[in-house]
């Protein structure tokens, strides 16, 4: 059976899920900023129109801003993270076989749909997921995953395709291939992209007629794979079991500089917690700890960027054994006299969880602390995150991001549900 690949993607995802609860800013601007209320990482249409760029710094367009009362929020975690296990869900109730790419995109294997009904079946799948999320997606089909990336962006940038394009031969999708630049192909980065234009290959069609023997001597066989790719030979299969993270990184920019140790502490133990609950999610274990500390390198006044690793005695995915480590490294590294922007915890050389040997002097009752972890973990599931948490992490929450525009959790807080009074008019 020849394969046949469908990705999903969002349509200007964290915009999109703001503008559900908020249906009065359909057809208006609508951007979304980092962490502290930094940069623009998302943008409605009617904001790019503005001329606003990704990764432009707020505080550099509140003229745009104000003139064109553009809608600005804080980015969401908690509600784009669980929009988006609503869609893969609705994806996963449509189609059997489907991998998570990202947060906004999934990728589907639709080889058992005959071929004169895929575009029908795309269009299903774009009215399903918005009449149950209320998020608008793009879908790209073709015959491996490479192509399916950019019908995807066409289907989203050409109003003809109407959010679904389906490459069903070589004619056709020579005519998209022309119009991607090479740099824009899924899996090249810069020094790939460096190499393609010396080598006088600028789009994705020039690199479809390459030689694939000549690529894979300079770029060795993951440059070969992105020609097969747009040539239509599968190189990418659906990936049924994900291969676990080999590591986890958790850090934050804190919303005001931190210039106590007991503040830099508390702040740090939280990301060690964090690293913890997702070594226990994917069921793994860390080999090694890195605690890195850092000043903001664009203030004025004395620098300082530091870290230290910690190799652990035994594989570890419990929080107060990974926060015992954590302290020692902090304190080693932590200096008077600073003011910190920023920490961060990795783990590294993750292992699955089972079938680790343990170290014959170790005197950790691990049974009994899984056990705890797994009933915090429960709760905290239910509750609301760290209504369970280590001491360490203290009371308040300390080096908080900015977040001066947050929307409510609509989603997964029980006090944040939107309430609707039908009695009312509605107004702008």
């Amino acid at each position: 059976m020849k394969k046949i690949f469908a990705l999903v993607d969002c349509n200007n995802f964290y915009a999109s899920c703001e503008r559900i609860f908020a249906p009065a800013m359909e057809g208006k601007p609508v951007i979304v900023l980092s962490n502290n209320d930094g940069c623009v990482i998302a943008r409605s249409e009617e904001a790019k129109l503005l001329g606003i760029k990704m990764g432009e710094p707020v505080f550099r367009i509140p003229g745009i801003i104000k003139k064109n009362n553009v809608h600005v929020f804080s980015t969401n975690y908690a509600l784009y993270g669980d929009m988006s296990q609503r869609i893969m869900n609705t994806l996963a109730e449509l189609v059997p076989e489907t991998e998570i790419y990202s947060i906004d995109e999934a990728f589907l294997d639709l080889s058992g749909i005959p071929t004169n009904e895929l575009l029908k079946f795309g269009s299903k799948i774009i009215d399903r997921v918005k009449q149950w999320t209320g998020i608008p997606v793009s879908i790209g089909i073709a015959p491996t995953k490479t192509l399916a990336k950019i019908a995807s962006h066409m289907a989203k940038t050409d109003a003809v395709n109407q959010s679904v394009l389906f490459l069903s031969d070589n004619q056709k999708a020579d005519k998209y291939l022309k119009y991607i630049p090479v740099g824009e192909i899924w899996g090249v980065g810069e020094k790939y992209t460096q190499f393609f234009h010396r080598s006088k290959i600028l789009t994705a069609f020039d690199l479809k007629q390459a030689d694939e023997n000549r690529i894979k001597e300079h770029l060795g066989v993951m440059g070969q794979r992105l020609v097969l790719e747009l040539r239509g030979t599968v190189c990418y299969p659906m990936d049924k079991n994900p291969e676990t993270k080999k590591e986890i990184c958790t850090s934050r920019s804190f919303g005001q500089p931190l210039t106590t140790y007991e503040e830099l502490e508390q702040a740090t133990m939280t990301y060690v917690n964090k690293v913890a609950q997702k070594l226990r999610k994917q069921k793994s274990l860390a080999n090694s700890l890195l605690i890195f500390i850092m000043t903001n390198k664009f203030a004025t006044g004395p620098q300082y960027v530091n870290y230290k690793i910690i190799h652990l005695p035994v594989p570890t995915n419990q929080t107060a054994e990974l926060i015992h480590y954590a302290v020692i490294a902090l304190k080693k590294l932590f200096k008077k006299g600073y003011a910190y922007k920023k920490s961060g915890v990795i783990v590294s050389d993750v292992v699955p969880a089972k079938g680790v040997q343990s170290n014959l002097w170790d005197e950790v009752n691990r049974e009994k602390n899984k056990k705890l972890l797994e009933v915090i973990d429960q709760i905290n599931s239910k509750a609301g995150i760290d209504q369970v948490k280590f001491a360490v992490q203290g009371a308040e929450k300390t080096g908080q991001m900015r977040q001066y525009n947050l929307s409510p959790h609509y989603t997964t807080k029980w006090s944040d549900i939107l309430i609707v009074d039908v009695g009312r008019k509605l107004e702008d």
